[in-house]
């Protein structure tokens, strides 16, 4: 004859919930350890049509960043998040002297002698002219 065998929940309990606590808590740990890039708004120019915000930022991610100016196209009046995508990128802290022209258009100004990263000719629909 068979003995029934119950596993007792407090056990089960202690052997799932004490290890997940203590690996969350040591993952935790670990990832306030490593850097976190921090950015930096220089400038911000909202569309003619207040649909879009063109932002002029950069972002300095620990020693191994190099100088750098981006630009983004972000919802209007939203914060720039951490993860931004930029369309224009270069190697170099610069005035892109960022506008809007008059049929909607985005203008920057590229310094000639920097290292140019990205270079999007448009973004979300929007033609981008580098000066």
């Amino acid at each position: 004859m068979a003995i029934p065998s119950r596993f007792p929940f407090r056990v089960f309990a202690a052997l799932t919930v004490l290890p997940a606590v203590l690996i969350g808590g040591v993952l935790w740990y670990l990832s306030s350890l490593l850097p976190g890039c921090e950015t930096t708004e220089h400038g911000r120019l909202t569309s003619p049509d207040a649909s879009f915000d063109l932002v002029v930022f950069s972002r300095n991610c620990g020693a191994t960043t190099g100088l750098n100016t981006q630009a983004a196209l972000i919802p209007a009046g939203d914060d720039l998040p951490d993860d931004a995508a930029s369309f224009a990128s270069v190697g170099t802290e610069a005035d892109l002297d960022p506008r809007w022209d008059a049929y909607g258009n985005i203008e920057l100004t590229l310094p000639a002698d920097a290292t140019i990263y990205r270079q999007d000719d448009a973004v979300a629909g929007i033609a981008v002219i580098y000066r």
